[in-house]
């Protein structure tokens, strides 16, 4: 399995370079009550640059099933990002991937 295999079923998400959006996880088909949420954001324009101080503000939390991730923002016109959720449900440790390009 590579990283393709783990992204979201919305697929690829596009915002804008002034947007800041927090984007939902619902993790009822991986398990549901996720714990123990790791969020990191890589440019992978930029060779998968760890950007997370830069494009990422706040942290993520859940209500139910559902993870609301930090606000993601500042992105680069042109640049692909990849934000990585890692959780744990039903005692396993999952890693979903949500892509996202930057636009004007």
């Amino acid at each position: 399995m590579d990283e393709t295999d783990r992204i979201v079923a919305e697929g690829l998400q596009y915002q804008g370079e002034d947007e800041e959006i927090a984007y939902t996880l619902d993790t009822s088909n991986w398990g549901g009550s996720p714990s123990a949420i790791t969020v990191t954001a890589y440019d992978v324009t930029d060779e998968y640059e760890d950007v997370t101080a830069t494009v990422l503000s706040g942290s993520a939390s859940t209500a139910g099933d559902v993870i609301t991730l930090p606000v993601v923002k500042s992105l680069t016109r042109g640049h692909l990002y990849q934000v990585h959720v890692k959780f744990t449900t039903g005692g396993q440790v999952m890693e979903a991937v949500v892509p996202i390009q930057g636009q004007r």
